[in-house]
């Protein structure tokens, strides 16, 4: 039996480790070929280390062991060209394009203003220009294809603080929810299927470190408005989120758009 997305590409941004890591295995193990994409750099907001050109080279061999083929690229997705220059050498090698995966995301939690035109700039606009950038070549093939907004929990209700780094992080993974919603009707046409994924605490260097801890911590002393899941479990793996993106882009979802999937272990309901 075939794998189900044997032939297809998938475009991922934020590929370096982590969830968009485990996005890229999955689809790979799923037949598809890769395009990764990650800034591979610091932002200076940012508290904690980002990935690494090695990280994204330990996600190349990490694909490439399940048998499928990959393009790797360095670009930062606040910058257009920059994206559009990552996708076109990806298309260069393989030649066509079904599936985007905008999940490159930051967590400037306690980092005030800056941190606030940060995270708008990555998680928001970064995942406008992700889309911005494969729509013409989706649409041009006519074959239709799967788009997935990785947003979060807090893209559904009012977690954080009162830094201005964290009210723009819900700020724009609630953003991300209406790009979403626009582009699943603005793409329908060309049988473009889009659609979001909100994750609560998933076990990546972006909430295992230091400074988020220390973040969490603070917000449940001061009573803030944090999170919690419903179910017993305290955080989810990154493959578990994984398995919900494989099926999305899936044939098996073939008729899901518009649709903002919570994976939270129940986290949105509980609130």
């Amino acid at each position: 039996m075939g794998r189900p997305l044997e032939g297809q590409v998938a475009f991922i941004t934020g590929a370096a480790r982590g969830q968009g890591r485990a996005y890229a295995v999955r689809l790979a193990s799923d037949g598809a070929n890769i395009i990764a994409v990650d800034l591979c750099g610091q932002i200076d907001s940012v508290p904690y280390p980002l990935g690494t050109a090695e990280d994204l080279a330990d996600t190349v061999k990490l694909v490439e062991d399940t048998g499928a083929r990959i393009v790797a690229e360095q670009a930062d997705v606040r910058d257009r060209a920059s994206l559009a220059a990552a996708l076109q050498a990806g298309l260069d090698e393989f030649g066509r394009l079904d599936i985007v995966v905008a999940n490159a995301g930051i967590a400037p939690m306690q980092a005030g203003s800056d941190g606030w035109y940060d995270v708008i700039d990555v998680n928001l606009t970064g995942a406008y220009h992700t889309v911005d950038v494969a729509i013409p070549t989706m649409i041009e093939q006519g074959t239709g294809g799967s788009i997935v907004l990785i947003s979060s929990a807090a893209g559904l209700a009012g977690f954080g603080s009162s830094d201005a780094g964290s009210i723009g992080y819900t700020a724009a993974k609630h953003g991300m929810v209406g790009l979403m919603r626009l582009y699943a009707n603005l793409l329908a046409p060309h049988s473009i299927r889009v659609n979001s994924v909100h994750p609560s605490g998933v076990n990546t260097l972006m909430i295992n470190n230091e400074f988020t801890r220390r973040w969490l911590a603070d917000m449940a002393d001061q009573g803030g408005t944090g999170g919690g899941n419903a179910l017993p479990v305290a955080i989810m793996q990154a493959d578990d989120i994984a398995d919900a993106v494989a099926w999305l882009v899936s044939d098996q979802a073939r008729y899901v758009t518009g649709v903002a999937l919570p994976v939270d272990a129940g986290c949105v309901n509980k609130r």
